[in-house]
C-alpha cells in the first residue's frame, strides 16, 4: 500500500509545489512508484512544473463523478516511467469531498509506493480535504518569521488529524541573510516547531530538476529522509 504524504505550508508562496514535484522525481529515480496528486483546486499547477500540462484526458473530478476509472486519471511522466500525476479540476471544488477523494486514492494505493498530496495554502477547506486523505505530512517553510509562524499553525491542524509529521523542509535559503541574522536559521526553525529539518533548499530561481545543482542535492536528501522514515516505521510494525 502506498504511503500517503501531505506537503503543506500554511503560508502561500513558499515553493511547496516545487518541493513536492522534486521529491516525486527523486523517489521515482530510486525506482519507487509515485503518484503526485495536486489538491490545490482552482490554482493547480503541479502538472506545469513537471512539464505535463495538457496531457490529462481526465481529472480527479471526472473519477469522482464516475466519468472514468481512477486509473484513467493518471498521467505518466515521459522521463520517469514510475512517476504519475493526477490533475485536479480548476472548477468543482465544492463537489469534491474528502471521502470521495480518499476513495479514489485508496483504489490506486495498492499499485504504488507513494502518493504525494500537494495541499493548497492556508488551513481552510482545501487543507482539511487534503489532510483527511493523508497519513503522513511534511511541512514546507522559508526562513522568514511569518512563514514559520504559519507553518506552526498548520502543524497544530496536522496534529488534530493525527498525521505523522516527518519534519520540515526549509526552502529558499540564503546563507548570507542567515549569517547577518536577517532570517531564521534551520536550528531556530527546528527548535520552534520541535521537528527535524529534513532538507534545506538554497534559493535558486534559475535551476529546476537539474542533477548538478545544490537544490537537487537537497531534494535527494529529502527523498532519503522519507525512505528512512518508512523503513523505521516498517521495523516498528514488524
Amino acid at each position: 500500500m502506498a504511503r500517503k504524504i501531505l506537503l503543506t505550508s500554511g503560508k502561500g508562496g513558499v515553493g511547496k509545489t516545487t518541493v513536492c514535484c522534486n521529491l516525486a522525481v527523486q523517489l521515482a529515480r530510486r525506482g519507487c512508484r509515485v503518484i503526485l496528486c495536486d489538491l490545490d483546486l482552482g490554482l493547480n499547477n503541479a502538472d506545469i512544473a513537471l512539464g505535463l500540462e495538457n496531457r490529462a484526458a481526465y481529472g480527479l473530478l471526472d473519477a469522482v463523478e464516475g466519468k472514468c476509472r481512477a486509473r484513467q486519471t493518471l498521467v505518466k511522466h515521459p522521463r520517469y516511467p514510475t512517476l504519475f500525476t493526477i490533475s485536479s479540476s480548476r472548477t468543482g471544488e465544492d463537489y469534491l469531498s474528502a471521502q470521495a477523494v480518499r476513495l479514489i486514492l485508496d483504489s490506486l494505493s495498492p499499485q504504488f509506493d507513494f502518493i504525494l498530496l500537494d495541499s493548497p495554502a492556508g488551513v481552510g477547506e482545501g487543507f482539511r480535504r487534503a489532510a483527511a486523505c493523508s497519513e503522513e505530512a511534511i511541512l514546507v517553510t522559508t526562513p522568514h518569521l511569518a512563514s514559520m509562524r504559519d507553518a506552526d499553525t498548520a502543524l497544530g491542524r496536522l496534529i488534530d488529524y493525527r498525521l505523522s509529521v516527518l519534519g520540515i523542509v526549509v526552502n529558499q535559503v540564503r546563507r548570507d541573510l542567515m549569517r547577518r541574522g536577517d532570517v531564521l536559521t534551520e536550528g531556530e526553525i527546528s527548535a520552534a516547531l520541535r521537528l527535524p529539518v529534513l532538507a534545506s533548499v538554497p534559493a535558486d530561481d534559475t535551476i529546476f530538476l537539474e542533477s548538478v545543482s545544490e537544490r537537487s542535492r537537497a531534494f535527494r536528501a529529502l527523498a532519503d529522509a522519507v525512505l528512512r522514515a518508512g523503513a523505521q516505521g516498517a521495523r516498528k510494525d514488524a
